[in-house]
């Protein structure tokens, strides 16, 4: 029904949330959004949003987003990633995946952001495992 874009700096800015979503039923989502301008066959997950102050990036961090929508925009496709069960895989294989695909470095302004790789086949498998719990 709506898509509302949450642009003023706040709790829910600060919390990951760049969308909130309300569907036909009333019910509503919240989302963080991230676009890469290329097409690659893999998620970036931001492992430290500074590295230097060991600043958690988006997949360690307490989110107040229900889902990542992470777009691909050349291909014009979107995945919408559960939050939880994103960062309980992350929990389960992240220093595996750092090991297997390495990290990527962005110099910013002031500070250095630090993401590894993650293939979206292997993603994805990995987030379907974590929503099963014994």
């Amino acid at each position: 029904m709506s898509a509302v874009a949450v642009r003023n700096d706040g709790w829910a800015q600060r919390g990951g949330i760049d969308r909130l979503l309300t569907l036909a039923c009333g019910r509503t989502y919240t989302v963080d959004e991230k676009i890469r301008t290329e097409d690659w066959p893999d998620v970036l997950l931001e492992r430290w949003s500074d590295e230097a102050a060991r600043s958690p990036g988006w997949v360690q961090k307490p989110l107040a987003a229900d889902f990542i929508a992470y777009a691909h925009a050349p291909a014009a496709t979107c995945v919408l990633l559960p939050v939880p069960a994103l960062q309980r895989a992350w929990r389960q294989h992240g220093r595996q995946w750092i090991g297997l695909y390495g990290q990527r470095r962005a110099r910013n302004a002031g500070y250095t952001s630090v993401s590894v790789p993650v293939p979206r086949g292997v993603l994805m498998q990995a987030i379907v495992e974590a929503m099963f719990v014994s």
